[in-house]
């Protein structure tokens, strides 16, 4: 019988522990639960100083880029102006057309080492900078224009002028030459119009 009770006696003992273990564990997750928030946004458990920290660099960062936007695209200066002076959306601005001025045909004999000779029959046009005062200035200095160009002609042989690597190296070679010829009147372009290897 002493034992009977001494067993009563532990399962007793057992069950306030139990109890008591238990309370514990509810307090203490009742705390946890206080703390720790449930739901999807649960990792958003933030401290008012890390969110200040946080949102405010980059509210800032925000507003910085709008600010810069803003100048970028809404400051490009004073609009242009009309003819009359007065400002405007219906302002025109000036454009320069180009002005071609035509090189009298060129006929010349290629350098060539048999007995065949070979001719060159070539006719460019010259695109001016400055307009029809430009025009004008070359007028008179034409036939330097054209002793440059046959000068130079005469030296090229038949494979000089093949491909269009070849093509462009002459191109650029008349210009630098009707440039020399007609300073300070300027050339932005030789555009072959005619150009024919016999």
């Amino acid at each position: 019988m002493a034992k009977d009770k001494d067993d009563a006696k532990a399962k007793d003992d057992d069950k306030k522990k139990v109890a008591e273990k238990t309370e514990g564990q509810t307090e203490g997750e009742g705390d946890a639960a206080a703390v720790k928030p449930k739901g999807r946004f649960a990792f958003l458990n933030f401290s008012r100083k890390t969110l200040m920290f946080v949102v405010a660099p980059a509210v800032l960062g925000v507003v910085v880029l709008g600010a810069g936007a803003y100048f970028f695209l809404f400051s490009g200066g004073e609009p242009p102006k009309a003819a009359n002076g007065a400002p405007g959306a219906a302002a025109q601005v000036a454009i320069e057309h180009p002005t071609f001025v035509d090189v009298p045909e060129i006929l010349v004999n290629l350098a060539t080492t048999g007995d065949k000779p070979a001719y060159l029959k070539l006719s460019v046009s010259l695109e001016l900078k400055g307009g029809e005062e430009a025009a004008k200035a070359l007028e008179p200095v034409m036939p330097r224009v054209v002793d440059q160009f046959q000068t130079y002609l005469r030296e090229l042989r038949v494979e000089d002028l093949s491909g269009s690597a070849a093509m462009f190296r002459l191109k650029e070679e008349l210009l630098r030459r009707v440039n020399m010829a007609i300073e300070p009147v300027e050339v932005r372009d030789v555009l072959f119009k005619e150009m024919i290897v016999q």
